[in-house]
């Protein structure tokens, strides 16, 4: 009766901390490639990392930031108040346009500014003995808001920022506003010296299109699934599944990798979808105890794994194009003969 009280306990805990964290290959690949574009500074403003939903993007944002914070701990010695990168989520606050006051709130909070704070000097009107405020921005205004935001990223020495959710930068806003919205980003780009990191789906890719000026900019890195089709890919999925066992309490005692197959097709090969499976698991098994039928409780239904299928199969068609590297020039468009 106590070990069962125990699993239930430690497996809410990890139902409420979104379940345990791995840094598996693919995450280890792509900070690699993240770290290496960072140094490109104003070459690349705009890190595009498209992958399907569930393949562990947020997991990877926050690695990223951890990775930075590691890497610059001489300075955070010397400057406690030095923040070299942050995570923030792209709000939906649906509104009709995207909030960019609801967002750089986010990031000031991020920076730990103090929103509350008056930032402008007030004084006493000599004549009238009152209170008075001199004139300029309006702190809570969308450019008040904005220049904060300049004036932190500048004070706390920020390298880049990560946006979980960057979709919704794009979606919230009419086609032919599409491109002011990340030329928004640019700008801050090029005047606080930092770079974004968007993590989204494979909608994030159709951005290079807008302008030659942002596919200039911009670099795609593909945040790709584990497939059945590769052995490598296999392995270091299955390797995933052990670590996640040995962590979940209610299933150190289950031999998940008999069922590694199952696992596989069920959350498509995407590790932030198999974590999610695996802690519905861990709870199940606390509760009722192991058995397949507690298994297939815990598995996506066959509706929900056809429609995250299409969308992985449909983006990676959408998305390949944008990964092809070749030394031949593309050919330009051969021009109409006036009659």
């Amino acid at each position: 009766m106590t070990n069962t009280t125990h699993s239930n306990t430690a497996s809410t805990d990890a139902q409420r901390i979104g379940g345990p964290r791995i840094r598996h290959s693919r995450i280890a690949a792509a900070i690699e490639e993240c770290s290496l574009l960072l140094e490109a500074g104003n070459s690349a403003n705009l890190l595009l990392l498209c992958g399907p939903t569930g393949a562990g993007k947020t997991t990877l944002g926050n690695f990223l930031v951890e990775t930075a914070t590691k890497h610059h701990a001489e300075n955070l010695a010397a400057d406690p108040g030095c923040i070299p990168a942050i995570r923030v989520e792209a709000p939906a606050s649906g509104e009709r346009e995207f909030s960019w006051r609801l967002f750089f709130k986010r990031i000031l909070d991020a920076l730990d500014v103090e929103l509350d704070a008056p930032r402008t000097a007030y004084g006493i009107d000599p004549a009238t003995g009152r209170v008075a405020r001199p004139r300029g921005t309006n702190p809570n205004s969308l450019a008040g808001l904005r220049t904060a935001v300049e004036r932190s990223l500048k004070q706390r020495g920020t390298r880049f920022i990560v946006v979980d959710e960057a979709a919704h930068i794009a979606r919230q806003c009419h086609p032919t506003l599409l491109e002011l919205q990340f030329d928004t980003l640019k700008s801050l780009s090029n005047e606080c010296g930092v770079q974004w990191i968007l993590l989204g789906s494979y909608d994030l890719f159709e951005l290079i299109s807008l302008s030659g000026q942002l596919a200039r900019r911009s670099h795609t890195i593909h945040f790709s699934r584990y497939r059945e089709d590769v052995t490598e890919d296999i392995r270091a999925f299955q390797g995933c599944l052990k670590h996640f066992g040995q962590t979940l309490p209610a299933l150190k005692q289950v031999d998940l990798l008999r069922y590694a197959e199952v696992f596989h097709r069920n959350t498509l090969g995407c590790i932030g979808i198999l974590r999610d499976v695996l802690v519905r698991l861990d709870l199940l098994v606390g509760r009722c105890g192991w058995s397949e039928d507690t298994l297939c409780r815990a598995l996506l239904t066959e509706a929900q794994v056809t429609q995250i299928l299409r969308e992985i199969v449909e983006g990676e068609e959408r998305i390949a194009p944008g990964l092809t590297r070749t030394l031949s020039a593309p050919q330009p468009a051969t021009p109409r003969r006036v009659a």
